[in-house]
């Protein structure tokens, strides 16, 4: 299958219309993608998927600063994508579920693709 075939809207035209979720679905899916959309938060998805880290770890890997990886973990936790637990003095973060890290791979997927 051609690359242009593989993005076509509809290629069974006759095929009947996909049943639309509950609108609180649509709204919270919608909130999850609003929540996966900032490239900070993408990269931190993809080293999560990686392992769980702590925010210093995020901090060395992404090469921003510690407020600003606290202030997009909080964006992420509030959107139930991530959750920490304390080890000691640390939290470490980890990814709620795999789907969320296949929303992120496969929009990095696509975009590379163009």
């Amino acid at each position: 299958m051609t690359a242009e075939a593989q993005h076509t809207h509809n290629p069974y035209p006759s095929a009947a219309p996909a049943p639309v979720p509950a609108r609180a679905v649509l709204e919270e899916a919608g909130e999850l993608l609003r929540a996966l959309a900032a490239p900070v938060r993408i990269a931190i998805v993809l080293q999560l998927r990686e392992s769980p880290r702590c925010v210093h770890e995020l901090v060395d890997a992404l090469g921003v600063t510690q407020p600003l990886v606290s202030q997009h973990l909080r964006i992420l936790k509030s959107a139930g994508v991530v959750h920490g637990e304390r080890s000691g003095r640390e939290v470490l973060y980890e990814l709620v579920d795999d789907h969320l890290a296949h929303i992120v791979v496969d929009a990095i997927a696509h975009a590379e693709e163009g």
